[in-house]
C-alpha cells in the first residue's frame, strides 16, 4: 500500500514496558635469598660452620672446590627461579583500550544510543529503556540524569530509542512513538506532535543538515522532513511487507515467513540503508533515490545477527553463533567471506568503525575483538572478560572519542 504523508497530530499510545534484555590475587615476590653472589664470595664466607671437633684456636679451613662449585650452582637456580617469578597484579586492572564509566541509573537499564554536539564534543547525551536520557558535558566521564517535561507528561514509560545531532540541532525518537526536538543543542527539547496512523515503531533518525532529518520505522516508512518536524515526506512507497508480498515469488527465501519488522537497520554516511529482518533469514538494502526497499538472500547457513557499514563502504555481517563476515568489494553485495574471530562461542552483536584499518566488534559475556587491518584479522580484549553483561553496540564519535553500550547500564569509553 502507499505510505500518504501523514497529518502531524498528537497520537495517544498504550503503556509499553521495554523488553530488552578472576582477578586473582597478587602472587608476592619471594624474599630475595641472602646468599652473596659467586663473583664476590669473600674468604670468609668460604669457611665451613664450626663443628663441636674444632676450637676457636684452630685455623679455618676452606671449601674444597666442589663444595664451591656446589654452592655457586645453588646460588645460580636460586637467582634463575626468583628471576622467573611474574609481577605482582594489579588490584585493579584498567582495560587496556577501554574503560568503563558508571551511570546513575538502575542496573536494569539498557543503553540504547549516545550522541554528541558536534560544537562541543564535551557536550552529549546517551539513550536507554525505562525513560533515561543522560547528560554529560566533560566528554563522557560523568553523566547526569536528565528530564524532559514534555516526556513525562503522560504516563508512558518510553524506551528512547535513537539520537542524532547536526550542529546545535537535535532528535530523539522512542517508543510508544515520541518524536524530540532541540535548537540550543539539548537545553531544552520540544516535543513533536506525530500522526496516529505512523506505520510501524521508530527506531532511528539521522540529523541531515539544518531544520532537517530523516526517520526510520521497524516497517520499513523512510520519511523525511525540512521544517523541524511540521511535515514528513515519504521516501519510499510502501512498507516493507507490502513489497514482500508483491515479490514472494521472485526467490527471496523466508520471504513467506516474514512478519514485517526489521531486527536491526543502520544507514552509511551517504544515505544508504541495510536492514535485517526480524527472524535474521535474509537483509533488505535502500539508497536515495528507489521507491522501494530491496530484499536479498543471505549466502550463509545461519541467520544473520546484525549488519551494518564499513569505513570503506563495503558491509560487514554477523550471524547468530558469532560468525564475522565482510562483502568482497564496497557497495551493496551478496558476496561475502567469512573471517576468523575468537569469540568463544558467544555471539558478536555489533560493529563499530575507528577508520578504514581499525574496527572493534562487542558481542555476549564482555567480548571485545580489535582489527588493525581492515577486518582481516581479529584479537581479543582479555581485559574485557570480567565485565559480566552483553555488548552490543560500538559508536566512534570521531577517532579518539568511540563508546561501547551494553546492558545492566554497562558503558565503555575508548581510551586510545
Amino acid at each position: 500500500m502507499a505510505m500518504m504523508t501523514p497529518n502531524i497530530q498528537a497520537t495517544d499510545c498504550s503503556n509499553l514496558i521495554p523488553s530488552l534484555t578472576s582477578l586473582f590475587p597478587p602472587r608476592p615476590l619471594h624474599r630475595p635469598l641472602s646468599l652473596p653472589h659467586s663473583r664476590f664470595i669473600s674468604k670468609a664466607s668460604l669457611h665451613h660452620p664450626s663443628s663441636p671437633s674444632s676450637s676457636s684456636s684452630s685455623p679455618p679451613s676452606l671449601v674444597s672446590r666442589r663444595q664451591l662449585i656446589s654452592q655457586t650452582a645453588s646460588l645460580s637456580l636460586s637467582l634463575a627461579t626468583l628471576l622467573s617469578l611474574p609481577l605482582p597484579a594489579k588490584s585493579e586492572e584498567v582495560l587496556s583500550e577501554w574503560e568503563r564509566v558508571y551511570l546513575p541509573i538502575d542496573p536494569g537499564v539498557v543503553l540504547l544510543d549516545i550522541a554528541f554536539v558536534p560544537d562541543d564534543l564535551n557536550h552529549g547525551f546517551l539513550l536507554g529503556t525505562r525513560q533515561t536520557i543522560l547528560e554529560t558535558k566533560d566528554g563522557g566521564n560523568t553523566w547526569t540524569q536528565r528530564s524532559i517535561p514534555s516526556a513525562e507528561d503522560e504516563d508512558f514509560n518510553y524506551r528512547f530509542n535513537s539520537i542524532s545531532f547536526k550542529g546545535k540541532e537535535g532528535w530523539i525518537v522512542g517508543k510508544p512513538a515520541i518524536l524530540l526536538y532541540t535548537s540550543d543543542a539539548g537545553e531544552s527539547w520540544e516535543r513533536i506532535p506525530l500522526s496516529a496512523q505512523l506505520p510501524g515503531d521508530m527506531v532511528y533518525i539521522k540529523a541531515t543538515s539544518e531544520k532537517s532529518a530523516e526517520m526510520v520505522t521497524d516497517q520499513g516508512a523512510i520519511y523525511v522532513t525540512s521544517n523541524r518536524g511540521y511535515n514528513w515526506r515519504a521516501a519510499v512507497q510502501e512498507t516493507v511487507s507490502a513489497t514482500l508480498n508483491r515479490t514472494v515469488s521472485s526467490g527471496i527465501s523466508g520471504a513467506s515467513y516474514y512478519t514485517g519488522t526489521f531486527n536491526t537497520v543502520n544507514r552509511s554516511p551517504d544515505g544508504r540503508y541495510v536492514a535485517v529482518s526480524s527472524r535474521g533469514n535474509f537483509y533488505l538494502t535502500w539508497e536515495p533515490g528507489q521507491p522501494f526497499w530491496q530484499p536479498h538472500n543471505r549466502a550463509i547457513a545461519r541467520r544473520i545477527q546484525n549488519m551494518g557499514w564499513r569505513a570503506d563502504g563495503g558491509l560487514w555481517l554477523l550471524v547468530r553463533g558469532g560468525g564475522l563476515f565482510l562483502s568482497k568489494g564496497t557497495g551493496i553485495s551478496e558476496d561475502f567471506e567469512e573471517v576468523p574471530v575468537q569469540s568463544r562461542g558467544f555471539g558478536i552483536l555489533d560493529v563499530g568503525y575507528r577508520s578504514e584499518e581499525e574496527a572493534w566488534a562487542a558481542g555476549g559475556s564482555g567480548i571485545l575483538l580489535r582489527t588493525t587491518n581492515g577486518g582481516k584479522n581479529w584479537t581479543r580484549d582479555k581485559a574485557a572478560d570480567n565485565i559480566a553483561a552483553n555488548l552490543y553496540s560500538v559508536k566512534f564519535i570521531n577517532d579518539k572519542k568511540g563508546f561501547v553500550l551494553g546492558n545492566d547500564g554497562v558503558l565503555l569509553r575508548y581510551l586510545g
